[in-house]
């Protein structure tokens, strides 16, 4: 049953009570409606508007799951003039392709889109219905459904075919009654789904907040301090020494120092397996396989990301559950190796510290989407080094902080998915 008929029947404001009677709409996807409500072909009120324009004379415009919205400035514009199609104000547009499914809606402006979305004028029914029907999960299925290719994730759908869905149609009175208690509906959703969103965000905030304070200022609030010497650093704890991270590391370990036989197992990490504080583990090698080209690593050793956007995500783990305690990943991955000096624990967390974040960012090479952190920045970066007893401790309540803290976040995004599920 698709969501606009469940909404009809679920009524206004909280109050959910059924139809008194319901037919056979005679299509699958639709079940059952009420028996009053007719059922239709889609192309009775959805005219296919096929106008070519240039984004110089209609502003480019995006069709997102979000609905149609302005493109942004930073996407490339076309020089032909005709490659687009026009949108009027109030028209429904919908991408064809299904590995775009969900992405549709009623343009609130004019404009132009790309020649894979359809562009549907709707004539004798409620826009607002139309706009909140065609975007339900049950028609973006049977729309796809419709559709023709080779693979499942890249066929298409086009005017001429889904022309013929078959619709519920409400009565005038019942689709402006249904438009306005979704209208109503979506907007608190998206504003609870604002607020849950902002939460997150000021809780990534203090996460990154003490974690910096931690590694650079200690947990014990009373204790002596010092200058450190250092811009970045300013005052640190009196008996924390300030030294190069060049003499706490190995960057890149040699392969030299793998003591395995070339056909035993290892686990294999390719770039994106890396996250936050997280290590994906479902992929194995024979070391011989993978020992040329591919970066090695340890168990205990840190693996950092160095390109760009993995490295501004913070994509950064100490590697543990490796197997046979060795792995392979991508190049485009730092290993680093602490000595006796520093916890390989404080190390991570000195890594994400906001100063040292900046600093290597703003020292990326390369251009565009292929910058890199250079190994000099990470190797010729200052920190202040507690005692290995003390970073022991810093390290322990750093991580009951930050349990806390994730555990908040997730409760945040759990109440997200919850508020996207109301009935």
């Amino acid at each position: 049953m698709s969501e606009v008929v469940a909404t009809a029947q679920q009524g206004l404001a909280g109050k959910y009570h059924p139809y008194p009677e319901y037919k056979d709409s005679g299509v699958e996807w639709l079940d059952t409606v009420p028996s009053h409500w007719d059922a239709k072909r889609l192309g009775q009120f959805l005219f296919e508007r096929r106008e070519k324009v240039s984004d110089k004379d209609y502003a480019a415009l995006s069709v997102t799951k979000n609905g149609i919205l302005p493109q942004l400035d930073t996407a490339a514009k076309s020089d032909a003039g005709d490659n687009r199609k026009l949108v009027k104000t109030g028209d429904f547009v919908i991408n064809s392709r299904s590995d775009r499914k969900g992405s549709s809606g009623i343009s609130e402006r004019d404009g132009s889109v790309s020649l894979i979305s359809i562009v549907m004028e709707p004539k004798g029914i409620n826009h607002r219905y139309i706009h909140h029907l065609l975007r339900s999960y049950p028609f973006q299925e049977e729309f796809y459904r419709w559709g023709k290719g080779i693979v499942a994730d890249l066929w298409s759908t086009n005017y001429s075919e889904m022309k013929n869905i078959i619709l519920p149609i409400p009565t005038d009175t019942e689709q402006r009654t249904i438009a306005a208690f979704l209208d109503y509906e979506t907007a608190r959703i998206d504003r609870l789904i604002a607020q849950q969103q902002r939460l997150i965000e000021l809780l990534k905030e203090k996460r990154q907040a003490v974690i910096s304070h931690a590694v650079t200022k200690g947990i014990n609030p009373d204790a002596p301090m010092k200058d450190s010497g250092v811009e970045w650093l300013g005052q640190v704890p009196k008996h924390w020494v300030v030294t190069y991270n060049k003499y706490l590391v190995q960057l890149t370990p040699k392969k030299s120092q793998i003591t395995l036989d070339r056909e035993q197992l290892c686990s294999f990490i390719p770039m994106e397996k890396l996250k936050q504080d997280t290590l994906i583990l479902d992929e194995q090698r024979v070391i011989g396989d993978v020992f040329d080209g591919y970066t090695y690593f340890e168990d205990e050793d840190i693996l950092l990301a160095k390109v760009t956007p993995c490295f501004e995500n913070k994509n950064s783990v100490v590697a543990r559950g490796l197997i046979n305690g060795v792995g392979f990943g991508s190049t485009e991955i730092f290993v680093l190796r602490c000595n006796s000096q520093i916890n390989n624990d404080f190390m991570y967390y000195r890594l994400q510290e906001g100063c040292f974040m900046d600093t290597a960012t703003a020292a990326m090479t390369g251009a565009g989407g292929l910058k890199r952190v250079p190994s000099d920045v990470i190797l010729n970066y200052k920190i202040a080094l507690p005692p290995i007893e003390e970073q022991l401790a810093i390290v322990k309540a750093l991580k009951n902080q930050l349990d806390a803290c994730d555990k908040l976040i997730e409760r945040a995004f759990s109440a997200i998915a919850l508020t996207c599920t109301e009935p």
